[in-house]
């Protein structure tokens, strides 16, 4: 029995027609929460049948002037179409050019998301926005700034971020109680 990352590969005479379906791609992403947005992830985890393929996908909803916030993926390439609605979405290169690359997409759109670059997409429309994100890796991992940086357990130590952000002792303890 081989093992793929955290995935055990079936045994190929157990395997089902099951293993290569997923429905829930058309169920709209609850978006009431902070950020206004959901994924729906489509990863080996929830469709088995991708288990070693290298490939996965999601969906993504973003209510109005909400946000997919800033993430990498540390495994994969994302390819992201929007089906409804218009948003901007942008990248960041690595250092030390930290070159911001945005566009604002519309229906039918694509962009690429370079694989391990901090990333968001921001709905900038008064609709809800509806895209397809199509990842290169059956496990390409989430890494949200915000939430890994000032939501990490055990806490990042204060004396860590005030110098890593330049700020005061209470904005980041501020920052860390959000997350």
């Amino acid at each position: 029995m081989a093992i793929l990352g955290n995935l055990v590969c079936k045994d190929p005479k157990l395997v089902e027609a099951k293993d290569f379906f997923f429905s829930g791609l058309h169920i709209a992403g609850n978006t009431t929460n902070a950020a206004g947005s959901k994924v729906t992830p489509v990863f080996a985890s929830q469709l088995p049948g991708l288990n070693t393929l290298g490939i996965s996908m999601a969906r993504v909803d973003i209510a109005p002037w909400g946000v997919n916030p800033p993430h990498s993926h540390p495994r994969a390439t994302e390819v992201f179409t929007v089906l409804e609605g218009t948003l901007e979405v942008g990248f960041i290169t690595s250092n030390p050019e930290n070159r911001h690359f945005s566009k604002v997409l519309h229906k039918g759109d694509v962009f690429v998301f370079p694989i391990g670059l901090i990333h968001y997409q921001r709905n900038i429309g008064h609709d809800n926005v509806i895209a397809i994100a199509a990842l290169s890796s059956q496990n390409p991992g989430a890494i949200t700034i915000g939430n890994a940086v000032f939501g990490a357990t055990p806490e990042i130590a204060s004396e860590v971020l005030i110098k890593a952000f330049q700020l005061e002792k209470n904005a980041i303890n501020y920052l860390q109680s959000k997350f």
